[in-house]
């Protein structure tokens, strides 16, 4: 298994440099950014800097969506940023929440996610296309990057079956994980593809310690988070299509304030349960994230990815290099 982390943007620019370099340094794998540009700051201007002040990570979006920018401002920077970095760059890309929503728009259709997904590569691979109509090319690229599709539902992770280089599932339950990747390999199978070449990513917040009622407060708002795209899903499918582990506990979720996204104690994660809580993010002693670990590499997650943005993110950095990783490193590749 292989290691990230991902940063919400409102950190100082310098300590996100900084936390990135000792990432880097304690042999994490992957950098990744939100992309919620009204909420936070833009990140494509601080994964700049985190190329700038790195050697070997690979770092991206978790994730943008093709509907805020142009795809081919997306696509253009992209292929900046892949020249900056000696090609380390990932598209992680979803159909839009948080910086959708706050401006009153909704996110894209699966299908509409997935054009975007052919035109992104077709641009950063230097091919002409035709947007809008008109005929456009990147001439001066020719690389493009790995493309992560993030997902919940059973349309968009069979599509990704059939596109995506990797997947991105923003929880730790291993039994909600392998649900999911149910659908990711009957994509793979219709088209022709190995479902053993496509990365999966578990992603999620994590606090080490033996305090677990604080542990808890400080991860909460995790699943207030993923309740956004389980409200989406029970609006598009019938129950019995969807498994009561993910949307039962949203029955009593209240007014979502977006303002207060990804806050820790936010009063939009009141109605999240301490079952919940720990089905869906890594919290307690080390040896119990050994084993959450182990199980979710079980199920086939290939990358955990750590929502580094609880607080001590300096000292979760250090345990996770001293006291976590190494029991993973010889799976890695």
């Amino acid at each position: 298994m292989q290691f990230g982390i991902t940063f919400k943007p409102d950190m100082t620019v310098e300590r996100i440099v900084a936390l990135t370099r000792q990432a880097e340094a304690a042999g994490f794998d992957y950098g990744w950014m939100f992309d919620s540009h009204v909420l936070w700051m833009d990140p494509y201007p601080l994964l700049t800097l985190m190329a700038m002040n790195t050697k070997r990570m690979r770092l991206g979006t978790c994730v943008t969506n093709p509907a805020t920018r142009d795809l081919t401002v997306t696509a253009s920077l992209f292929a900046t940023l892949n020249l900056i970095s000696h090609g380390r760059m990932q598209l992680g890309i979803g159909r839009g929440d948080s910086s959708r929503r706050v401006l009153g728009k909704k996110p894209v259709s699966w299908s509409q996610l997935e054009a975007a997904v052919k035109t992104f590569r077709e641009l950063t691979s230097g091919k002409e296309v035709q947007h809008d109509g008109q005929p456009t090319r990147l001439s001066w690229t020719e690389n493009s990057p790995h493309v992560w599709i993030a997902g919940y539902g059973p349309k968009v992770l069979s599509m990704a079956g059939r596109v995506a280089d990797g997947i991105i599932l923003q929880f730790a339950d291993p039994a909600l994980i392998d649900w999911c990747l149910s659908f990711v390999k009957d994509g793979a199978r219709a088209a022709g593809r190995n479902f053993k070449e496509i990365e999966v990513m578990s992603a999620a917040p994590v606090w080490v310690s033996d305090d677990i009622k604080t542990a808890r407060e400080r991860v909460r708002w995790f699943p207030a988070l993923v309740s956004n795209h389980v409200m989406d899903l029970i609006r598009q499918y019938k129950p019995e299509d969807l498994p009561p582990a993910l949307t039962s506990y949203v029955q009593d979720r209240g007014h979502y304030d977006y303002q207060h996204h990804c806050e820790v104690e936010s009063d939009n994660a009141h109605f999240v349960s301490d079952e919940v809580v720990d089905r869906f993010c890594l919290v307690g002693p080390i040896e119990a994230h050994r084993k959450k670990l182990h199980a979710l590499a079980h199920v086939g997650v290939t990358q955990f990815n750590i929502y580094l943005m609880c607080g001590d993110e300096e000292q979760t950095l250090d345990i996770y290099e001293r006291d976590i990783m190494p029991a993973f490193a010889g799976a890695r590749k």
